[in-house]
């Protein structure tokens, strides 16, 4: 069975009329269920992430700011990410839940995890919060991983359509992390040019593929597959991460790039190739973006399926892979 780590304290993070609102995860809840995938998974319950874990990616200082934003009641750490007085445990529970994910894969009790989480993380650098990101969930697991000796090598894939500055920051001179991101250039956040590919010791092991708008669904996954069965494959992951955003999505109003709902299928089961050459098979995913609501619930469902191998627990029925 797939772990989904989950809990409705994610709800409490309050951004009002904003995209990156609690209905998102009351969206997917409903489709996943109504597909029967919710319940085709084990589900498990994150913890908060420690300050000592938080500080492997991020300045104490900024950690302490968010805390302290969010006891006052909230406000904005710039004019796109918003806090309420519940952020701060939903964003140290959210890179808690990828923490929880590494201690079930390292176990052996799962295979793989999807962490439906928010705030979603990739555009948090080491100082800061932007791009509706507070913490950076998956370099917060990266980092774990390496520091508590669970691997050697970590793949980070980012399909988010905004690329990932928070991790990319994170991992620059990193040489144990590649971190590869297909987005839509130029686009927010600015950063993601081909030509940055790390410094220093970690010179190579940043992957970026910026696309025009106008790039096909077809080229996409064919960019996809090239890289992972080129340089990603040859980096031989003992661990894969994904920065799994939906934005990409033709329809949905941030992204206005070109993938379809079942794309995310495919995209998964490519990671998953890659996974079980490279890495036993252990893959975490965890939700970034994603604002069409129907759009969302349906791309999840596509990718979740993936996830599940086409199968829905110990009954053996077919999950339906359609969105």
């Amino acid at each position: 069975m797939t772990a989904l780590v989950h809990d409705d304290l994610f709800l409490d993070h309050d951004t009002g009329r904003h995209p990156e609102c609690a209905e998102r995860l009351v969206a997917i809840r409903r489709h996943l269920e109504v597909k029967g995938l919710w319940s085709a998974c084990r589900a498990v319950r994150p913890r908060a992430a420690t300050v000592d874990e938080l500080a492997a990616v991020h300045d104490r200082a900024y950690v302490a700011h968010v805390g302290a934003v969010a006891a006052a009641g909230g406000g904005r750490l710039d004019a796109d990410t918003v806090l309420s007085g519940g952020s701060f445990e939903a964003a140290v529970h959210a890179a808690g839940a990828l923490l929880v994910a590494v201690d079930e894969l390292a176990s052996g009790r799962e295979t793989n995890a999807l962490c439906l989480v928010r705030p979603p993380g990739h555009h948090a650098t080491p100082t800061g919060g932007m791009g509706f990101c507070l913490f950076n969930n998956v370099a917060v697991a990266a980092r774990n991983i390496l520091d508590r000796g669970l691997g050697k090598r970590v793949l980070i894939v980012d399909w988010d359509v905004h690329h990932g500055n928070g991790t990319q920051d994170a991992f620059y001179e990193e040489p144990r992390v590649l971190y590869f991101s297909t987005h839509r250039y130029p686009f927010y956040p600015g950063t993601g040019a081909r030509a940055e590919s790390g410094a220093g010791a970690g010179r190579g092991t940043t992957i970026n593929r910026p696309l025009p708008a106008s790039t096909s669904r077809e080229e996409f996954l064919r960019i996809f597959e090239e890289v992972l069965r080129g340089p990603a494959r040859e980096f031989a992951p003992d661990w894969v991460l994904i920065s799994a955003g939906f934005d990409a999505h033709r329809e949905d109003p941030l992204g206005e790039f070109c993938l379809e709902s079942e794309d995310y299928g495919t995209l998964t089961r490519k990671v998953l190739e890659l996974a079980g050459a490279t890495a036993r098979g252990r893959v975490i995913s965890a939700l970034e973006g994603g604002y069409n609501l129907r759009c969302l619930a349906e791309s999840v469902a596509s990718h979740l399926a993936a996830l599940l191998g086409g199968r829905a627990g110990a009954g053996g029925r077919a999950c339906d892979e359609r969105p």
